[in-house]
């Protein structure tokens, strides 16, 4: 057996030699399997003799051999060079004779080596932080919007301030094209949209304001250039809308009562402390996971080493799959997804899944040494919210995971997180 290491010094082709009397001893057990079923004219069943099998079979017996001697023979090998594989073999150049040795060459990627250094001496700068009385009044009146009830109004058009409670069907106007071409109509059934409001488009307050309950209007509405919603930017849509009610908001008042009714609190004091205190969390939160961001990048820019293509193409896939689940989520049909150049969305995933992967192990050499481990109970407890997310047995999800192989990603994942917590406390 030799090893030959390429410069990625992540891929690695070895050649195997399976002793000659291994061979035999495989082939007489295989025989003797083959004499028990095979149907020969002139033998009876379990009759036919060995050496009328070698000629008959030969071709099926080799490749029977070469399927039961070579996994076992590459694991030994690798095992005793102490490489860890992380893409499939491909298996080459095997040859195999009567009474001589089964040699074989093999291809795969293993785990970089990796030398970590300098980890405990990273120092995200501090971030001081703290939240002002206008920040505390405005989520007071968020949640005062969130409580806020509405009531219908008879006998009068839309005028400003009003919400119109309206379903509408709108169509991209696209100059030149077809009526088989615009595009696909947009449908809305039920949609408040307030008239002269900050957030409401002004063509839309414009052609609804003196509008009656049960009246129906049509309209253009000239998006401009730097509309928020990209997809809309620079479009004209001709929309007709139905005016279906007239409804005037009303919002709770700021006092005792409010503290009681949402946060069961006995007085308004203590309902804006609760909400300094979670707008406090909040902003930790957000510097705790900003911090760890600097911390990943001083780590990626610190350590060089090459990374197997295996675990950056299958890190590009999860990215694929979760971003095309998202999709699905949102309403995306089928056919629509079919339709996606995947070749140029996998190529827009590489960098970032590549630099998933560097982190992951470069965490992974930092678990290790540091001896962090995710216990059976915390992977335990991602299964079980994984279950009851997914409305389904603990048990049926836990099998499902170890089938594809994901609970030791789960692990994994988990190890890293408390890896990363790890310097960050360092840090902090």
């Amino acid at each position: 057996m030799n090893s030959t290491e390429t410069k990625a010094n992540c891929l690695r082709e070895i050649q195997v030699e399976i002793p000659a009397e291994v061979v035999t001893r495989e082939t007489d057990s295989l025989v003797q399997k083959y004499q028990k079923l095979a149907r020969v004219p002139g033998f009876r069943r379990g009759k036919v003799p060995a050496s009328l099998v070698r000629q008959r079979y030969a071709e099926e017996l080799k490749n029977d051999v070469v399927e039961s001697l070579i996994p076992k023979y590459l694991q030994q090998e690798t095992e005793k060079q102490g490489l860890k594989l992380v893409s499939a073999p491909r298996i080459s150049d095997w040859r195999m004779a009567e009474g001589e040795p089964l040699r074989f060459k093999a291809t795969f990627e293993v785990l970089p080596s990796i030398e970590v250094s300098g980890y405990k001496d990273l120092r995200p700068e501090p971030k001081s932080f703290s939240v002002s009385d206008e920040e505390v009044e405005a989520a007071l009146n968020n949640l005062r919007e969130q409580q806020a009830t509405y009531t219908a109004v008879e006998n009068r058009p839309l005028q400003d301030g009003d919400y119109a409670q309206v379903a509408f069907t709108g169509m991209p106007k696209r100059a030149g094209e077809s009526e088989e071409d615009k595009g696909k109509p947009v449908k809305v059934e039920d949609v408040l949209i307030e008239i002269g409001g900050a957030n409401t488009v002004p063509g839309f307050t414009e052609n609804l304001r003196g509008a009656q309950g049960g009246e129906e209007r049509s309209f253009e509405v000239n998006y401009p250039e730097d509309f928020a919603d990209s997809r809309l930017a620079g479009t004209v849509f001709t929309y007709t809308v139905t005016v279906k009610g007239i409804k005037q908001k009303h919002l709770p008042e700021l006092n005792d009562d409010l503290a009681r009714e949402v946060g069961d609190l006995d007085n308004l004091e203590a309902l804006k402390q609760r909400i300094r205190e979670s707008l406090l969390a909040g902003k930790e939160h957000e510097a705790e996971q900003e911090a760890k961001e600097k911390i990943i990048d001083q780590l990626v820019e610190r350590h060089e080493f090459p990374v197997p293509e295996a675990m950056v193409e299958r890190q590009v896939q999860l990215r694929l799959e979760r971003g095309l689940r998202a999709l699905s989520a949102q309403g995306m049909r089928a056919e629509d997804l079919k339709k996606m150049d995947f070749a140029r969305l996998r190529a827009g995933q590489r960098e970032s899944a590549l630099k998933e992967v560097k982190v992951s192990l470069i965490l992974d050499r930092i678990a290790e040494l540091e001896k962090i481990e995710a216990s059976d109970e915390e992977v335990n407890q991602e299964v079980e919210a994984l279950a009851h997310q997914a409305r389904q047995p603990v048990e049926e999800v836990r099998t499902r995971l170890t089938r594809d192989g994901a609970l030791d990603r789960i692990r994994n994942r988990l190890r890293n997180e408390k890896t990363l917590d790890y310097l960050f406390r360092r840090s902090a």
